[in-house]
């Protein structure tokens, strides 16, 4: 089951659960479409170097039985910023 990480891990932005602008790899780290498209190399996940794909959407219902996580990971890549 998907983490459902619930921030880009680059510019620290929340991503809810139904969070529409939300990508990731297939290691799940998480970013949001803006850092994908314009801060990040290629639009390659900086951890691994995979493609950064649409992250699905967990239904509200099964939130409640299968919640998204709540932990934040912000790393300095190149590109995020301070």
């Amino acid at each position: 089951m998907l983490d459902l990480r619930p921030c880009c891990e680059c510019c620290g932005k929340d991503l809810p659960p139904d969070a529409t602008d939300a990508v990731i790899c297939s290691f799940e780290c998480t970013f949001c479409r803006d850092c994908a498209d314009h801060r990040l190399a290629g639009g390659l996940c900086p951890n691994c170097g995979g493609e950064l794909a649409m992250r699905p959407r967990r239904p509200a219902g099964k939130l409640a039985t299968s919640p998204a996580s709540v932990l934040h990971i912000v790393k300095p890549h190149a590109g995020c910023g301070a």
